[in-house]
C-alpha cells in the first residue's frame, strides 16, 4: 500500500484533466510525467488511462463540449520549415519558463509585502479588478478563451501583438495574490496569442502557429514534453504531430527547467 498514494494522485490528476478538457490521452500522459522530471509512473498507466477515458466520456455526456479545431498541416516539413518551427519552440519555451519563474517570484514578493493572505488577496484583487476593466474593457479577464478563439481562427484584427504579454503578466499577478487554480487555460491563451504574433516573422500559417503555441507554452510552463504533444494531436489533428514534436521538444529544452508546480521532483 506504500505506493498507493502516488498512484491515486496520478489517477486523480488524469481524470480531472480529461474531464475538463476532454483530451484523455494527453491527460493520462500528463499525469504520468508531471510529478517527476524525466520519469513516467508506468505502474499507474492502466488506471490513469481508464479514469481519463471515463471522465472524458462522462463530462461529454453531461454536455461539456470538447474544444477542437482542424488545423491544416504544413505542406512540406523540410529543413527550413523545421528550423522555423524550432525557433518558434524556443520562443514558446522561454515564455513558458518565464511564466513559471515570474509566478514563483511573484508569490514570494507578494507574501513578503502583504503577509496576511486575506489582506493580500483583497488588496491585490481589488487593484487588479480595476486594471482589468480599464484595459480594453475586460479583454484580459477570465481564462482567455476569447483570445484563444480569435488566435486559432486567424482573426488578426482581434488579437493584438501585446496580448500574450499582458495576459501573462496579469495572470501571474492574480495568482500571486492568492487566487489559486486556473493556470492551464490562460497558458493556452498566452501561447496561442504568442504563436499568432510569431506567425508573420517566422513565415508560418497563422492558425498553425497559434495551435503550436497553445500546446508548447503549456508544456514549457509545466516542464512536460509528451503531454503537450498529445494535446496538439487531440485538439488540432494528428496530421500536425511532426510539427508539434519539433516545437514541443524545443520548448521543453529552452524552458530553463522551470515549472509552475513547486512539488515537481527533479529528474
Amino acid at each position: 500500500m506504500r505506493n498507493a498514494a502516488p498512484t491515486f494522485a496520478v489517477v486523480g490528476m488524469a481524470a480531472g484533466f480529461a474531464g475538463l478538457f476532454r483530451t484523455p490521452l494527453a491527460a493520462t500522459v500528463f499525469a504520468l510525467e508531471v510529478l517527476a522530471v524525466g520519469r513516467l509512473r508506468y505502474e499507474a498507466l492502466a488506471p490513469a488511462l481508464a479514469a481519463s477515458l471515463v471522465a472524458s466520456a462522462t463530462s461529454g455526456a453531461l454536455g461539456l463540449a470538447k474544444f477542437e479545431v482542424a488545423v491544416a498541416p504544413l505542406a512540406v516539413l523540410d529543413a527550413p520549415a523545421t528550423l522555423r518551427l524550432a525557433l518558434a519552440g524556443l520562443a514558446f519555451g522561454v515564455a513558458g519558463g518565464a511564466f513559471a519563474w515570474l509566478l514563483s517570484r511573484g508569490k514570494s514578493v507578494a507574501a513578503r509585502l502583504l503577509p496576511n493572505p486575506v489582506v493580500r488577496a483583497a488588496a491585490m484583487g481589488a487593484g487588479l479588478s480595476v486594471v482589468l476593466l480599464v484595459l480594453w474593457g475586460g479583454r484580459y479577464c477570465g481564462l482567455g478563451t476569447n483570445l484563444i478563439e480569435a488566435a486559432i481562427a486567424g482573426a488578426g484584427q482581434d488579437v493584438l501583438p501585446w496580448d500574450w504579454v499582458l495576459k501573462l503578466a496579469l495572470t501571474v499577478l492574480m495568482l500571486s495574490a492568492g487566487y489559486q487554480g486556473g493556470e492551464v487555460t490562460p497558458l493556452f491563451s498566452i501561447g496561442a496569442c504568442l504563436g499568432m504574433a510569431l506567425a508573420g516573422p517566422l513565415g508560418l500559417p497563422v492558425a498553425l502557429a497559434a495551435a503550436l503555441g497553445y500546446a508548447a507554452v503549456f508544456g514549457a510552463a509545466t516542464n512536460t514534453f509528451l503531454a503537450p504533444l498529445l494535446i496538439g494531436g487531440e485538439v488540432f489533428g494528428w496530421a500536425n504531430l511532426p510539427a508539434f514534436f519539433v516545437v514541443c521538444a524545443a520548448a521543453y529544452l529552452f524552458n530553463m527547467g522551470k515549472t509552475i508546480y513547486a512539488g515537481q521532483l527533479p529528474g
